[in-house]
């Protein structure tokens, strides 16, 4: 745990006491602050006085003397309209900041690697530890994904915190200055959180103005939003841009052509390796991950082979197109990690013959852009409130179970794909969606997606 004496002797409110907000209880408590606290539901609030916070309802906090309200990124800061417990400390002039903001202004002096972007900054985030652990760095990693930032050890000689960083969180980290910032990639993404594709662009972008004029930025200049943060960035005198395109050269940066990963930083390009010879790592969502990778950890690991050896090693991300099991010919894959269109594309790609489950609490746009791939499904199980919607959407294209719960589409999938001519089928998690409906997040939905498929009998697959 990293303690936090920013507020030391002062008093600081925390609303909301999940992962983030009990960290922050706990490390603000070690500095030395007073601590206040408040979530609806009563089990956290029994670990919050467990941490040795007060719980006491945020209306009857007193506002003449707080000196912060720390707000889980999960609560409105702007979009569609601020929380009530905003705009009161708003009214009595309270900084209103985040978990991380609280990490920031403590860790100022050991590096600091953020990612972001809206598909694959969790599989980069994980990427980028392993390679330091295997070059010999301590790799602390966590944030939005694994431990929140402050639960994370206390930094020694050889740390590097490499943070994944969400667009709730860089709205409540106004002081987080990495040492390197990454953007990964921009698609419509929570659009309800920050009023209109543009607002998120821009929030992701700021996370980038911030990083530290030595450091430098990692950019995915794939898509017409990131291009434009790019020619943004390298024109206001802020951290040197290091550009990231799979497909196309690139006279100056990283790039990726036919899955060989070269770096053309310096006056030549170079090649590093064969990222097809990275076993967990497949398709060119994740040569992208890679690439953005080894530009962010160029400057800590000097060797590329170094480097290009840890990508190897790899052995990927939970939740990510992650192998969860075999049943006779029934291939089980979690991609819970999915919680959007653009991410079940990327898994949708990987397989002929799908038993798709999909569903939950739906994106703007639903799984329309997954047209192209509708071909690739067999039959497709449908749970949570976006069943209804997902279902008049596949049809005449794909036949559709309307299974309601995760628990229904795993059994129904998986005794139709065992019974298929098929000689590999798949049953996929891939929702599209977020998992809020059913489940407390896409971690919990995997997680019983894996205890599911591991309580199957043979020949129910």
């Amino acid at each position: 745990m990293i303690a936090v004496d920013t507020f030391a002797g002062r008093t600081v409110a925390v609303f909301g006491l999940a992962r983030s907000g009990l960290a922050a209880v706990h490390a603000l408590r070690a500095g030395g602050s007073e601590v206040l606290a408040w979530d609806d539901k009563e089990s956290l609030r029994d670990a919050a006085r467990a941490a040795g916070a007060k719980t006491i309802p945020w209306t009857e906090w007193p506002w003449d003397r707080l000196a912060a309200v720390i707000l889980s990124p999960g609560v409105p800061l702007t979009h569609p309209v601020p929380h009530d417990v905003v705009v009161r400390a708003r009214e009595w002039d309270v900084e209103v900041i985040g978990e991380t903001e609280l990490f920031a202004r403590t860790i100022t002096k050991t590096p600091v690697i953020a990612i972001t972007g809206t598909n694959g900054k969790s599989t980069t985030t994980a990427l980028i530890g392993h390679i330091l652990k295997e070059a010999g760095f301590d790799a602390q990693v966590g944030g939005n994904i694994g431990q929140p930032a402050l639960a994370l050890a206390a930094p020694g000689p050889q740390t590097i915190y490499v943070l994944e960083i969400s667009s709730y969180q860089i709205d409540l980290s106004p002081g987080l200055e990495a040492d390197v910032s990454i953007l990964s990639n921009i698609t419509p993404d929570h659009i309800d959180r920050h009023g209109s594709l543009e607002n998120y662009a821009a929030v992701k972008m700021r996370l980038l103005k911030q990083t530290k004029r030595a450091g430098r930025n990692v950019v995915g200049v794939d898509d017409s939003h990131c291009s434009g943060i790019f020619t943004r960035l390298t024109s206001n005198g802020g951290a040197p841009c290091v550009p990231v395109s799979v497909g196309k050269v690139l006279g100056r940066g990283v790039f990726v052509l036919d899955g060989v990963l070269y770096d053309a930083q310096s006056e030549r390009s170079t090649k590093v390796m064969d990222l097809k010879s990275a076993p967990h790592l497949p398709g060119a969502h994740n040569w992208q991950n890679a690439a953005l990778a080894y530009a962010a950890v160029a400057p800590f690991v000097g060797n590329a082979d170094t480097i290009a050896n840890a990508i190897i090693s790899f052995p990927g991300l939970a939740h990510r197109i992650e192998d969860v099991g075999r049943i006779g010919k029934v291939r089980f894959v979690n991609d819970s990690k999915a919680t959007n269109a653009d991410a079940a594309e990327r898994a949708l790609v990987c397989f002929d013959d799908i038993w798709w489950i999909a569903g939950g609490r739906p994106k703007a746009g639903g799984i329309v852009p997954l047209a192209p791939y509708f071909s690739r499904i067999r039959k497709a199980y449908l749970i949570g409130e976006a069943a209804e919607a997902f279902a008049e959407t596949l049809q005449g294209k794909a036949e559709v179970v309307m299974s309601g719960t995760l628990e229904a589409a795993v059994a129904a999938a998986a005794a139709d794909a065992a019974a298929s001519d098929v000689a590999e089928p798949v049953v996929l998690l891939s929702p599209a969606c977020a998992s809020f409906d059913q489940f407390s997040d896409f971690e919990k939905r995997g997680d019983v997606f894996r205890d599911l498929v591991a309580k199957l009998k043979p020949e129910t697959a």
